[in-house]
């Protein structure tokens, strides 16, 4: 067979056999970021003081105040209920462990001038569950330091102490130290914006939330116990805890949460506000936990009504491609609408995530190929992407006619 005849079919076949390009994905039709459509909003902080809010998921936290540690006062007590909540977790509905009421335990229940639970007695037994709801719902101070000995086996509180320091190192608290389970002691410091990275994680917590949200509880062996933020909890303004703080060293101090439905999902908004003090004497920090109370109830109020929404892809919209790298185009689009929530003037991270997938060579139209994201964290929105038409192979024509 002459040359030219046999080139004639090698060269053909070799083209079409040829290792096809990897195809590649490209998501370049949103804009990185979005505006939340409006007049900024400016938050009714108090005068003095420092405070922290955001809403989990939007990716920004609005401040006020020189963010320097100071007093935490009874906040702390976030931070044990985090450490025996990790260490001892407690799944819906769940009881725990026993835990036994020890001689300081009642000792300490005696003490004037600080939170505690009295009455309790030498032996008795309550469960993880209650205990947790004894140190947050009525800061039973008393409960605190049992809780740090029952988890370490120690007489004292120290050991407790380090892993309370070692978690915060863990969250990013970078500004926070802390000296007791119960936050009496002065030299257990801490930032509002800190407050706000232990407040997002621990209530990732089913037990958490479900205690912190409880305006009383009744507790077997002991009766009734209100919580010492009632007056947001049943203010009408969808506030669902966290922990109030007052003492003379801190003034008043407190971490909120709170909810507001947006774009038919409820989000969640968290608060922290300290170093509220009130004018004139005030023993222990009362009028200043007052003051701490009426402050951070006119944010949630402003930032629950600033709370709005906007679209920034459609369901359909296209928003990419998949290039088979010889002339075959397939569009992407999303799934779903993409909608931001935050505040007038916030301004949001948009992005795209193939999820460690592979870009296929052929798929079904509809096949999920990543995800858009609009704010950060766990809270952040997040639609499928996919592709709009079936992406099939090259065809042979496609193959031959090929240059690279």
């Amino acid at each position: 067979m002459p040359l030219a005849a046999l080139l004639g079919i090698g060269l053909p076949a070799v083209q079409v056999l040829r290792p096809l390009p990897e195809p590649t994905l490209t998501v370049d039709q949103v804009p990185s970021s979005v505006t939340v459509d409006g007049a900024a909003f400016s938050v009714p902080w108090p005068g003095k003081g420092q405070g922290a809010v955001k809403v989990v998921g939007s990716g920004t936290t609005a401040t006020f105040g020189e963010e320097r540690p100071v007093p935490t006062a009874s906040v702390a007590k976030i931070m044990t209920a985090y450490v025996i909540l990790r260490e001892h977790p407690l799944g819906k509905g769940e009881e725990g462990p026993w835990i036994e009421v020890d001689a300081q335990t009642v000792e300490d229940g005696r003490a004037r001038d600080e939170s505690r639970i009295v009455g309790l007695r030498v032996g008795q037994t309550f469960s993880e569950r209650d205990m947790l709801k004894m140190l947050m719902i009525p800061s039973g101070n008393n409960i605190a330091r049992l809780l740090a000995r029952w988890d370490t086996g120690s007489r004292d509180e120290a050991a407790f102490v380090g892993k309370m320091n070692a978690a915060a190192r863990a969250l990013g608290m970078e500004n926070t130290t802390y000296t007791d389970p119960s936050g009496l002691d002065e030299r257990t410091v801490s930032t509002a914006v800190d407050q706000l990275k232990l407040a997002e994680e621990v209530m990732k917590s089913d037990a958490f939330r479900t205690i912190v949200a409880m305006p009383s509880a009744d507790i077997p062996g002991l009766g009734r116990i209100h919580n010492n933020n009632d007056r947001l909890l049943l203010a009408g303004l969808n506030v669902t805890g966290v922990k109030t703080g007052s003492n003379t060293p801190a003034g008043g101090t407190l971490t909120w949460a709170a909810h507001k439905t947006v774009a038919g999902e409820a989000r969640l908004i968290l608060g922290t506000m300290m170093d509220q003090r009130a004018a004139g004497p005030d023993p222990n920090g009362a009028d200043s936990l007052i003051l701490v109370q009426d402050n951070s109830r006119k944010v949630i109020e402003a930032v629950r009504e600033a709370l709005t929404s906007a679209t920034v892809v459609h369901k359909g919209q296209v928003v990419g491609r998949v290039d088979d790298r010889l002339g075959g185009r397939t569009a992407l689009v999303a799934a779903e609408d993409l909608t931001a929530v935050g505040f007038a003037g916030q301004k949001l991270s948009v992005g795209f995530s193939d999820g460690g997938r592979s870009v296929p060579r052929t798929a079904k139209a509809g096949t999920v190929v990543g995800e858009l994201t609009v704010g950060t964290g766990d809270g952040a929105r997040r639609v499928p992407v996919a592709l709009r038409t079936d992406l099939t192979a090259p065809t042979a024509g496609e193959r031959l006619l090929r240059l690279g």
